[in-house]
């Protein structure tokens, strides 16, 4: 008698192509930059002499050496299906508290006159101490965390005017910019510090049980939980690594600029979200790499700078970036075929 049995939905076979074409459309959305980085550079060659100039594509990472920093930080956030707009703020509050803490009454200080070493220690510390207060609120009481770090953004936007009493800060000790005025080879520690944090950073999101946590607890957070994944813990991490990230993004910024304004960071969480969402990060969480991450970091930095070389107003720059976000949410939902929540 014939077996009348009806046959799987879907094959073993049929199941393993659908997951290598998943994997080669997510591979081929992490490297879509590298050819866009590459058209750019040719660009830029032929619409200005100086932009292919050593002394030009140094100053194109050492002004991208803080962004890189933030795009890391929320990076990583965004991965585990969170949000952190509170970044910006950080970079400018922390590096601002390491500067009224060394500086004097008659420089705008708090006079307190601490060593410099333990100023920029402090900066760690007001980074580290805004990503665990933020991560209580999300992980512990459960609150959303768009909502928490946006009011955390505003909150330390004002502390930061208050603090400065909107003065800019100047006259801090060397330390506080020398890791964008050192060199090696030529190019700024900031840029070397930045790049070392990527690689750091894409060993563990690969190799490490953290980094499978993370895209674990993006995934599913209630399945990571299951698999015993201690999900709470992991979480609060990240948000405490991110805000130290980014106050170490703020001293970079402080050393470029040279000083500490009352709007240091001001506007910046909207190109790190650029950078991190065309480098391939998922706003749904669980999926992205650094390496991505660094190909968007790359790319706006290129971007800006012909815009500046072809003296195109900053408003313009601003138009060109949300521009570029909703293009890469195209290219996102066509690449991976689902509907973004």
């Amino acid at each position: 008698m014939a077996d009348t049995k009806a046959p799987p939905l879907t094959s073993p076979r049929l199941t393993d192509q659908r997951a290598a074409r998943a994997v080669l459309l997510r591979r081929a959305r992490e490297l879509a930059l590298v050819p866009a980085l590459v058209l750019l550079m040719v660009l830029g060659a032929v619409v200005n002499d100086s932009f292919l100039t050593e002394r030009n594509l140094i100053s194109i990472l050492g002004a991208s050496a803080a962004l890189a920093m933030v795009v890391l930080a929320e990076s990583l956030v965004l991965i585990t299906g969170k949000f952190d707009l509170s970044l910006e703020s950080v970079v400018g509050i922390a590096p601002a508290v390491g500067a009224l803490l060394v500086l004097p009454s008659a420089q705008a200080g708090w006079g307190t006159g601490l060593p410099a070493p333990v100023a920029l220690l402090a900066i760690l510390v007001v980074g580290a101490a805004v990503g665990a207060f933020n991560g209580v609120l999300v992980v512990k009481f459960q609150l959303n965390a768009f909502i928490v770090t946006l009011a955390m953004l505003i909150v330390l936007r004002g502390l930061l005017v208050g603090a400065t009493k909107g003065k800019t800060l100047f006259g801090m000790p060397d330390s506080f910019s020398s890791l964008a005025t050192t060199t090696f080879l030529s190019v700024p520690m900031s840029v070397w510090l930045a790049a070392v944090a990527f690689a750091v950073a894409g060993g563990v999101l690969k190799y490490h049980r953290v980094g499978r946590a993370l895209y674990a607890i993006g995934g599913n957070a209630e399945a990571a939980r299951a698999a015993g994944i201690r999900v709470d813990r992991v979480m609060l991490g990240v948000f405490v690594v991110a805000g130290v990230l980014a106050s170490v993004g703020g001293i970079m910024q402080t050393g470029y600029v040279g000083a500490i304004s009352a709007n240091q960071g001001q506007n910046m969480i909207f190109t790190v979200f650029a950078a991190a969402v065309i480098g391939g990060i998922s706003l749904d969480g669980g999926k992205g790499t650094m390496f991505g991450a660094l190909t968007g970091v790359l790319l706006l930095g290129v971007v800006q700078n012909l815009l500046t070389l072809a003296q195109v107003p900053s408003f313009w720059i601003q138009a060109i970036y949300g521009g570029i976000i909703l293009v890469a949410l195209m290219i996102a939902r066509v690449t991976t075929g689902r509907a973004q929540d």
